[in-house]
């Protein structure tokens, strides 16, 4: 059995909202609000008062490859201001650094229960402006490097965001993934990754529609990717591809096809170390982890894995790490063989097919 998943906010956050210094203009519009071209309205660090970062973030070069929806875990106000935001915006700063120990807020991003954005993590707006860098984040096990994280204020377990608060969430993922060129399906739910009640069980079964409506404005298929459960007992490819992924990720063990009792050691040591559901059976959350984009110029392991798949669907590549032309070309015609965009990227969806 899977162990019961933790909430991801602690109720520290909730009635811990006192209004502080907000710069609140006399019409009730934050002073230093950045409305960027095509995207909505978003309060900066500055605007709503935070805290310098305890040292330097890390700034990355390029795009992130997901975002990442939470919910706060905290009261769903009925004050829908500007200064609740704002004040919300303080405390889980105070939460992420004076609790968690963390060098400033853990997400990107934060939505009110009024409709509100606020620049979470410092620098997240400036990047996300230019869409060519991200910063370093604290939202997400394992996923930090990767990802943009947004939280949603209030808690979704038994009953859905408010659809002032879910519109203004469709309209700043669709400004990331226009900014960053992403795709809808490359949007998820905090529980995909990591054992946790998070973003709640009704915004979670909201992400497939989060998917289609911001489809709907960039265009593109919002369908996600589907991944196999496999458990100590099966054999094939799919655990070829398995074991490939857990020895790039640093784990032990041959590749042979075989799910027996190491493999199964293997997936528990890794859903440990990316807390995910540690059961030893690689299902959503194992696989999600597990995999990453890949494209022209990466090599290890998990290379292997996209050739040993691309020779069992009938596309014969040579297994030996290097993602080069013969490669590319091979991952091209099987995306265009499954009905998915042919770039020669490897990323979730790609992978995903290529498991069915």
């Amino acid at each position: 059995m899977s162990p019961t998943p933790t909430p991801r906010r602690r109720t520290v956050l909730t009635g811990a909202l006192a209004i502080g210094a907000g710069a609140l203009t006399a019409s009730g519009l934050a002073t230093g609000s950045a409305r960027a071209a095509g995207g909505p309205t978003i309060a900066g660090t500055d605007t709503w008062g935070a805290r310098p970062p305890a040292k330097p973030l890390n700034i990355i070069d390029g795009a992130p490859d997901k975002v990442i929806v939470h919910h706060t875990g905290t009261d769903n106000v009925t004050d829908f201001s500007l200064a609740q935001a704002f004040a919300l915006a303080r405390s889980m700063q105070t939460w992420g650094m004076d609790d968690q120990g963390w060098d400033d807020t853990g997400q990107h991003f934060t939505i009110s229960r009024g409709g509100h954005i606020t620049e979470g993590r410092h620098s997240s707006l400036s990047t996300l402006e230019a869409g060519t860098r991200h910063v370093e984040s604290a939202h997400c096990t394992a996923q930090n490097r990767v990802a943009i994280g947004i939280e949603n204020e209030g808690t979704y377990s038994t009953v859905d965001p408010l659809g002032t608060q879910y519109a203004t969430l469709v309209d700043l993922i669709t400004y990331i993934c226009r900014q960053y060129g992403l795709r809808a399906y490359q949007i998820y739910g905090h529980r995909d990754f990591n054992n946790t009640l998070c973003p709640g069980d009704r915004l979670y079964a909201l992400i497939p529609q989060l998917r289609k409506d911001v489809a709907a404005r960039i265009g593109g298929d919002p369908t996600g990717p589907v991944w196999p459960v496999l458990s100590n007992g099966a054999s094939g490819e799919r655990v070829r591809t398995l074991q490939y992924l857990l020895v790039q990720r640093g784990q032990s063990l041959t590749v042979d096809g075989s799910y027996g009792p190491t493999t199964e050691a293997a997936v528990t040591a890794f859903q440990n170390a990316t807390h995910a559901g540690a059961d030893g059976i690689a299902g959503n959350q194992t696989w999600s982890q597990a995999v990453a984009p890949l494209a022209n110029g990466a090599s290890g392991s998990a290379v292997k894995a996209v050739q040993s798949q691309l020779t069992a669907h009938s596309v014969p590549t040579p297994v030996d790490g290097a993602f080069g032309p013969g490669t590319t070309t091979g991952v091209k015609t099987f995306q265009t063989s499954a009905g998915l965009p042919s770039d020669g990227v490897v990323d979730a969806r790609t992978w995903s097919r290529l498991l069915a």
